[in-house]
């Protein structure tokens, strides 16, 4: 889906998809009753490194990325993004990394290596893989302790009325002339929109649920789950190294999951 958003003017592209989300998650929220806690002073810092790095920055690079490498390459080097999390969590808490869930995330990231099949790249187009691999790991390690303080749909919302409000500030000197959008290209922003806010609170209440470095082993199903839609649509077939690693994939997170 993003994809469908490269030659849109990336800053206000984002803006609007997280606009969008604000108003999801805020609708929800009203319906189902749920409790929003404004953030304090001490959360903002926080909120705005999980905005700043993990959301635009993240997609920034992602999409920044997929003009000088293969989605093969981009999606190998973001498929290690668990073994740094499983790594670092628990350091940032104060105590070791547990030894099943870095064996669970080397095997994930292994069987994703195996799924993608690699690819290649020119120019900075690793430098850029590994900086959205490095954001993505951010977008779960600094919302960590807010998570805990604040709550999952608090998090979901204030993030996506902060990068909102972020990246449309930033698209006014960055994109240059602002452009409606197509009618795939609009389809694409809200359909990114509504994934992006049930990805977001479910991601979060796993982290609140398994711990940070548990639940990085499930980063794994991103890249089976595409194989899954690829191989539905037609876009690509199953092979046998495809197989293989969505198997690692499934041996890694049943590793890292135990306990």
């Amino acid at each position: 889906m993003s994809g469908l958003l490269i030659h849109y003017p990336i800053l206000a592209g984002q803006s609007a998809r997280y606009a969008v989300g604000a108003v999801l998650i805020l609708g929800w929220a009203m319906a189902r009753r749920l409790p929003i806690t404004l953030p304090r002073l001490k959360d903002l810092p926080a909120l705005l490194a999980v905005v700043g790095v993990g959301m635009i920055g993240f997609n920034i690079f992602l999409l920044t990325a997929q003009h000088h490498a293969e989605p093969g390459l981009v999606a190998a080097v973001l498929g290690g993004s668990p073994l740094v999390i499983a790594l670092v969590a628990p350091l940032m808490s104060g105590v070791r990394p547990a030894v099943r869930a870095l064996a669970g995330a080397g095997l994930v990231v292994a069987g994703i290596v195996v799924l993608s099949g690699g690819g290649t790249w020119s120019g900075p187009g690793l430098l850029l893989a590994v900086l959205t691999m490095l954001c993505e790991a951010a977008f779960t390690l600094f919302a960590v302790g807010v998570v805990r303080r604040l709550g999952t749909f608090s998090v979901a919302l204030w993030c996506h009325v902060l990068a909102a409000v972020c990246a449309g500030v930033l698209a006014v000197p960055f994109d240059g002339a602002f452009r409606l959008p197509s009618a795939v290209e609009l389809v694409a922003v809200l359909a990114v929109a509504v994934i992006t806010v049930v990805a977001f609170c479910l991601w979060y209440q796993s982290v609140s649920v398994l711990g940070a470095g548990r639940a990085a082993v499930l980063i794994g199903v991103m890249p089976v789950s595409g194989l899954v839609v690829s191989v539905g649509l037609g876009a690509q077939s199953l092979t046998m190294a495809a197989l293989v690693g969505a198997s690692i994939v499934a041996v890694g997170c049943a590793v890292g999951l135990r306990g």
